[in-house]
């Protein structure tokens, strides 16, 4: 039996080290919510490859429809000759977009890919050069999109310099005394001080900080944003890669908004859970946007491979006929309900658990203070969790924060042994 110290002596000597792993657990295998390593460690996965299997692992229905469409051909490139899929994709989602009036939808491979292109589309659209975006958000790792990610460390370090005519605005977090109102503030001093905002393309936002630690821009928030950006003439662009696809409640973060106030953004971009692991992303919006570019000015060899958009429409049937949006609230609100009472009964490392849907964060502090971070305590729970079976992430500006993203499909029984097998690791820790 090859084992996991054996693959990582061989990963180490093979792959740079600037391609890191979280787990020196290899993956072998996966069934719905379970992994299992090389070595046939089982284990509950709460990460799922940081949000892509949102509808489980191995899920039969997608696996038959991908095959069936290898049985007739894996790859021709849309630019060249389309094919029905990638339309009946596209029709799907400018359909469920949260979108106002009509709505197009172009395929590419990466989130990073989508959010480049998003960028080109607005300016395309625009005529303006500008890009803002929010400290602790994540975009990407092409030059373009670290340029957006508001997070140094570990994404930056070493690859400047960085494209110019990005800007960054703090982000709204009340946990740590930051208000809305102080957002917009320091948004009206960015106009100010660094850019006018009639040279602003778009304002780039997570509805759910992802890398930054999943804090929730409110409704009142994005209603301020849209208001600015009608104003001005920006395009309002939700960049919802982790957030989409049911993970936080509704089949898109900003559905909750619409539903709340009726504020819609201009464009979205869409990857991570959409295909249950195959390589595709989008950008959806507005059709009068999205024909900005001239023909041949978008595209990619990879983009909308027929794979991708096989899976993608299955995915969304899996959503509707499993009705996985109430899933993740249910899910969501027993993992949110169970590490509450921890807090509650007296575990001072639990500063705030917060979260929408199956997107749920524990933020580890010293003594209940938000002030105090404790990164150490993050790193242990993550890393003494994977012996006791449970895949976790970490995230976060201060690298505080557990981010738990189970598959939608888990059932009650494998969230039960997950939440027990934490509460006991988390009890165990406070002691030491």
């Amino acid at each position: 039996m090859t084992t996991n110290a054996e693959l990582w002596r061989r990963r180490e000597a093979a792959v740079p080290q600037g391609v890191s792993s979280i787990h020196q657990r290899f993956f072998a295998r996966g069934t719905n919510a379970e992994a299992f390593d090389e070595e046939g460690n089982r284990y509950i996965d709460l990460a799922t490859g940081i949000a892509v299997c949102n509808t489980g692992h191995g899920d039969p229905r997608i696996i038959d429809a991908v095959k069936r469409q290898l049985d007739a051909f894996s790859h021709c490139s849309f630019q060249v000759t389309p094919y029905e899929s990638y339309i009946a994709l596209a029709e799907q989602m400018n359909a469920r977009a949260p979108i106002a009036g009509e709505a197009k939808t172009i395929f590419l491979t990466t989130g990073a890919e989508a959010l480049e292109n998003a960028v080109k589309i607005a300016r395309a659209h625009t005529g303006r050069r500008g890009v803002i975006t929010f400290q602790g958000g994540y975009h990407g790792r092409t030059l373009l999109t670290l340029a957006m990610t508001g997070k140094v460390l570990p994404y930056k370090a070493k690859f400047g310099p960085m494209p110019t005519d990005v800007f960054h605005t703090r982000f709204p977090i009340p946990y740590h005394g930051f208000s809305d109102e102080q957002a917009i503030e320091g948004l009206k001093a960015l106009f100010a001080s660094s850019i006018e905002p009639s040279a602003v393309a778009a304002i780039v936002l997570e509805p759910v900080l992802g890398e930054g630690g999943f804090y929730t821009a409110s409704y009142n928030f994005f209603k301020a944003l849209r208001e600015i950006c009608d104003e001005h003439g920006i395009l309002l662009v939700a960049d919802e890669v982790q957030t989409g696809f049911a993970r936080t409640g509704k089949m898109f973060a900003m559905d909750w908004v619409r539903e709340a106030n009726g504020v819609t953004p201009d464009i979205m971009t869409i990857a991570k859970a959409m295909a249950g692991g195959f390589p595709i992303s989008g950008v959806i919006g507005r059709a009068d946007v999205m024909d900005a570019p001239d023909p041949g000015g978008l595209g990619g060899t990879y983009g909308g491979s027929p794979l991708g958009c096989i899976a993608g429409l299955e995915v969304l049937k899996i959503i509707e006929s499993d009705d996985l949006c109430s899933r993740a609230v249910a899910i969501g609100n027993e993992i949110k309900a169970r590490l509450r009472a921890l807090q509650q009964s007296g575990l001072s490392m639990i500063g705030d658990v917060r979260g929408p849907g199956a997107m749920i964060a524990l933020e580890l502090v010293k003594n209940r203070d938000a002030s105090q971070p404790d990164p150490d305590m993050t790193k242990r729970i993550v890393q003494e969790g994977a012996k006791e079976g449970l895949l976790m992430l970490s995230c976060g500006l201060r690298g505080n924060v557990v981010r738990f993203l189970p598959a939608l499909s888990a059932s009650d029984e494998i969230i039960d042994e997950a939440l027990d097998k934490l509460e006991a690791l988390l009890g165990r820790l406070a002691k030491l």
